[in-house]
């Protein structure tokens, strides 16, 4: 049966101008997001203007687009007249983004699509690398383009939000100068999945749940994002910022906090991004001796994956001989407040790892006593509730209960809910959610400043204690595998255990 087209709303009129807008974000994510939004009826009236180095017609511009996304979207076909309209509504421009000349040639072309009844409000997305996002802000602000006398302007920015506490500090003091905090839309497409708003509404829908989401009941909490792919291209990239700072300080980070948070007292972008603040201000930093004890860092050998032989990390183009960059990450955090008091948060990722995965597993405490078990084997296993963010998305709940037979002995067994097989209706993908929230006004499931500083004030102590403590012997983990053995080891010190990687399976897989 064929998915239907999920009901969005619709956003509102306006021009959307893509800084950096012949890269790959934009081929692979952004436009594709837009076509499908336009596909759906949510873009009524709307242009593109993109802004990139390359010098090309506006002609030239729409055929590289379409050649990208027809890779991106290998599998759906771009309808003639649905393509006509949306390229229509496309328009180029080039120059360098560290001149201000090229922002008067924008503000010319705004000028000039308004003549034609294009609209007055303005969304700017910084699909750009992050050396250049203060830059294009400062000249946003010096061509006035940031002003709103004649409609909206607001301005999307692509993680990462600095390298550290102090970088992060400073950006958004940068941004503030130029842009208000409402104006500013810091984006994480993690937020944009479907699960991970469903993390929301599993706990605070459903009665059955929220009452025992405490210490009173959980054991252990771990969270988890497992990719089969490698570094790739992106060696420059990796190489300065490793794992801790490509997925923990951000992703991860960002799962946990909606996790652990409190019940808003509404859902808009306030109150949920309030009490998601009040998460990290309560996760206690890790001193310098603590973090030899309670994170783990690796780094993939040689390996096999999927079959298919893989280099290791130093093997890989553009990356040093002995480089001590860090491509899995393993930490335990706890919250310190009423609700998680002594209960572990523990965050791995990592790249080449057994297969791709990101979950959420709250794991229950065992009951006071094993009543119907014979032996210590026949113990039920504890239960876990499993929240699947990708892929095949879902929900699952582990609980005991008897075979079938004549004889008292018992099996876990499993409850799932599918996301595919749900209503058979098609779920937007995270960039057409969080585009559409933008043009909407919606800022929920973007991430605050005070949020993105919480963030580093929690990861840059433990950067600071790896550069100051001699790194551990790399490589330390064959790719194909689950990680390094110090990660399942730091665990086992609470009688703890990850959840096997190749065994995390629910009925979605």
């Amino acid at each position: 049966m064929s998915l239907e087209p999920f009901p969005l709303p619709k956003a509102d009129p306006c021009v959307i101008v893509i800084f950096g807008a012949t890269g790959d974000l934009t081929k692979r994510k952004l436009m594709p997001a837009l076509f499908r939004l336009l596909c759906d009826g949510c873009l009524t009236k709307f242009q593109i203007l993109g802004v990139g180095r390359s010098s090309m017609t506006d002609d030239e511009f729409r055929n590289m687009i379409r050649d990208g996304m027809m890779a991106a979207l290998p599998q759906e076909k771009l309808g003639d007249k649905e393509w006509a309209y949306f390229s229509s509504q496309m328009f180029y421009t080039h120059g360098e983004l560290d001149r201000d000349t090229t922002y008067q040639e924008v503000a010319s072309r705004l000028e000039a699509l308004a003549a034609t009844g294009a609209s007055s409000n303005h969304l700017f997305y910084l699909a750009t690398p992050p050396s250049l996002f203060s830059t294009i802000v400062d000249l946003l602000g010096k061509s006035h383009l940031s002003s709103q006398e004649k409609g909206w302007t607001r301005v999307v920015i692509e993680k990462p939000f600095g390298r550290d506490f102090e970088s992060a500090k400073k950006l958004n003091a940068e941004v503030a100068e130029v842009f208000s905090e409402e104006q500013v839309y810091r984006i994480d497409h993690y937020l944009g999945k479907d699960t991970v708003q469903n993390i929301l509404v599993f706990r605070f829908g459903n009665s059955m749940f929220e009452p025992i989401w405490n210490r009173n009941y959980v054991d252990y909490i771990e969270i988890t994002a497992a990719e089969t792919l490698g570094i790739g291209s992106r060696a420059g990239y990796y190489e300065e910022a490793g794992a801790l700072r490509d997925m923990v300080a951000n992703h991860l980070l960002q799962l946990l906090t909606l996790t652990a948070m409190e019940p808003p007292v509404a859902f808009d972008a306030n109150s949920v991004r309030e009490e998601k603040v009040q998460v990290l201000r309560s996760i206690r930093r890790l001193k310098p001796d603590e973090v030899m004890l309670r994170t783990v860092r690796g780094q993939y050998g040689p390996g096999q994956i999927n079959g298919q032989v893989v280099k290791g990390y130093r093997e890989e183009g553009g990356v040093k001989p002995d480089s001590t960059t860090e491509t899995y990450v393993a930490m335990e955090f706890y919250v310190s407040n009423w609700r998680w008091d002594g209960v572990p948060f523990y965050v791995r990722t990592g790249k080449h790892l057994t297969r791709n995965l990101t979950e959420i597993a709250i794991h229950l405490k065992r009951t006071p006593q094993a009543l119907f078990a014979r032996t210590p084997d026949e113990e039920i296993e504890p239960n876990v509730i499993v929240l699947r963010i990708q892929p095949n998305e879902g929900i699952a709940v582990n609980f005991g209960a008897k075979k079938p037979g004549f004889e008292m002995t018992t099996n876990t067994v499993h409850m799932d809910f599918c996301y595919r097989s749900s209503d058979h209706i098609r779920s937007p993908e995270a960039y057409e959610t969080l585009l559409l929230d933008v043009m909407t006004g919606d800022a929920t499931l973007f991430i605050r400043r005070d949020e993105v500083e919480g963030q580093w004030r929690l990861i840059t102590p433990i950067e600071e204690a790896w550069v100051s403590q001699p790194a551990p012997v790399f490589p330390n983990y064959e790719a194909g595998t689950d990680g390094p053995s110090a990660a399942d080891q730091m665990l086992a010190r609470n009688g703890h255990r990850w959840r096997r990687l190749s065994e995390s399976n629910i009925g979605c897989d």
